[in-house]
């Protein structure tokens, strides 16, 4: 069970102080000692020495005595993370390279049945496709590698 370090008090009361803190646990002791330091409630070296006592503690009792002192509403004050930002999505550089090889297949399948058949507008067709399609794949692998 994890108690947080607003609450470890009632915890080591409770017979649970001697359970092992998580480094987890430690760094919320951290942020909440300096939060106390940002609201003026610790000095600089006072700040110093009980960060190092919380990374040295190993037990909720341990963490607990470093922030005793603290009220448990400053973790309340404290104010919220910033939202993570939103990666860009991109297409994988497999499905523009997949996409160009499928694209070169069916120019040639369709050039082979133009020069076949002896179509000239099959020809003139065949070409647009080719020289729009050939823009677009570019377009695709130079985005996708960006």
């Amino acid at each position: 069970m994890k108690v947080k370090p607003g609450t470890q008090m009632a915890a080591a009361g409770a017979g649970q102080g001697r359970l092992r803190a998580s480094r987890a646990d430690r760094e919320r002791v951290v942020d909440l000692l300096k939060a106390a330091f940002v609201q003026g409630r610790l000095t600089k070296d006072e700040l110093e020495a009980r960060v190092g006592q919380a990374f040295a503690s190993r037990t909720y009792a341990e963490l607990a005595a470093v922030t005793a002192d603290i009220p448990v509403g400053l973790v309340a004050a404290q104010p919220p993370a910033p939202a993570p930002t939103r990666a860009r999505t991109r297409v994988p550089m497999n499905t523009a390279v997949t996409g160009t090889a499928c694209l070169v297949v069916v120019a040639h399948l369709g050039l082979l049945i133009a020069v076949l058949s002896g179509s000239g507008l099959a020809l003139i067709l065949l070409g647009v496709f080719i020289v729009v399609g050939t823009i677009v794949a570019i377009g695709v692998m130079i985005a996708s590698s960006t």
